[in-house]
């Protein structure tokens, strides 16, 4: 099978050889090697089970391209390959999608963040992302994933889930339930944003954990990479993803939660990397909502892991029963750190303003 897809971007499957690669849990990727080294790619299979219309995601980005190019011609830019006949998608069946890029050589990516530098050139990479396409027209995208962070929706669906939930699933998240509702205050000021359309639309990566940055040999950022969730959307979803998966050493699968901190150096290098690009783009709403978009993304993820425990796992894969509830208490512990030092992150944030 992968041998006719390599046919279909040109390429003689027989002076190639390919290897799984990276750390990704959506979509396929393999590395595509010469026999020399010379020539390098990456392929991909779209999940088509979460991404519902592949399609919309290479319009998305040949849009981009086509406007980088254009006006930003520097930037490094990472288009898919087209196909022999002029697609940047090939599907063998109308269910699998394959798309191909060049491999950018010299370049790596982290799974965790290790040190300040990190965080800073994660967020400097990301905030130059949506800077570079401040004047793009949000409305020429499509949305290629719905409600992906819609906080309202995401409450909702909690609510659903408590009352379909099994007595002993209800039991064991007794005390998370009581945390969802005594945080529902974020959830309210969500739709206060949104209902009195107190920031912009701009054009967001949405998923900014730091494996979607490529860094050169001198730990420099390069370019972020990862672009199937670029959509509309609030400045929130980036900031609060890199809140949410920088702050803490440890992910949402860590069991020790003593384990989880929220160390301040790593904040103080996102809100610094984050304005050297976007300082002079935020609104002063923006700017004033910086902390609360931890709050933001942390609670959500927290309410979609319980939510997904009290209806039995059918959403996050679970390798073992207590999987959902071990990550939701994960979430809502690094939740509760977060806000008990919130008035020293806002003078973080105030320092750079």
């Amino acid at each position: 099978m992968l041998n006719e897809i390599l046919r279909q971007f040109g390429l003689n499957a027989n002076e190639y050889y390919i290897q799984r690669f990276g750390s990704g849990l959506i979509n396929g990727t393999w590395k595509v090697s010469d026999l020399h080294h010379k020539e390098e790619f990456i392929l991909q299979q779209i999940n088509s089970n979460v991404f519902k219309a592949p399609n919309d995601i290479a319009d998305n980005t040949s849009k981009i391209a086509s406007y980088l190019a254009q006006y930003h011609s520097d930037y490094l830019f990472i288009s898919p390959i087209p196909t022999i006949t002029g697609n940047y998608l090939y599907s063998p069946n109308h269910e699998d999608y394959y798309r191909l890029f060049p491999f950018v050589k010299n370049s790596f990516t982290v799974d965790t963040v290790q040190n300040r530098n990190q965080a800073l050139e994660a967020a400097k990479q990301f905030g130059k992302f949506t800077h570079l396409l401040a004047d793009f027209k949000t409305s020429d995208l499509h949305y290629t994933l719905t409600d992906f962070h819609n906080l309202t929706l995401r409450f909702k669906q909690f609510k659903e889930a408590l009352k379909t939930a099994d007595n002993n699933r209800l039991i064991n998240t007794a005390g998370m339930i009581v945390s969802a509702h005594k945080h529902e205050d974020i959830a309210r000021q969500y739709e206060i944003i949104l209902k009195d359309q107190l920031i912009p639309l701009r054009v967001i990566h949405h998923d900014t954990k730091i494996s979607n940055v490529l860094f050169d040999q001198s730990n420099k950022g390069l370019c972020v990479i990862d672009l199937d969730t670029v959509m509309p959307g609030y400045f929130m979803s980036d900031v609060g993803d890199m809140l949410r998966t920088y702050l803490s050493p440890y992910n949402e699968e860590e069991t020790d939660f003593d384990k989880i901190e929220v160390r301040e150096d790593i904040f103080k290098a996102i809100v610094q990397g984050y304005f050297m690009e976007m300082g002079t783009n935020l609104t002063p709403t923006e700017k004033s909502l910086f902390v609360y978009t931890g709050k933001f993304m942390i609670y959500m993820q927290a309410l979609r892991f319980l939510t997904d425990y009290l209806n039995n796992d059918i959403y996050y894969q679970a390798k073992y029963p207590e999987h959902n509830l071990v990550r939701a208490k994960n979430q809502f512990t690094l939740l509760e750190k977060y806000i008990a030092i919130e008035a020293e992150l806002q003078q973080i944030v105030q320092s750079f303003n």
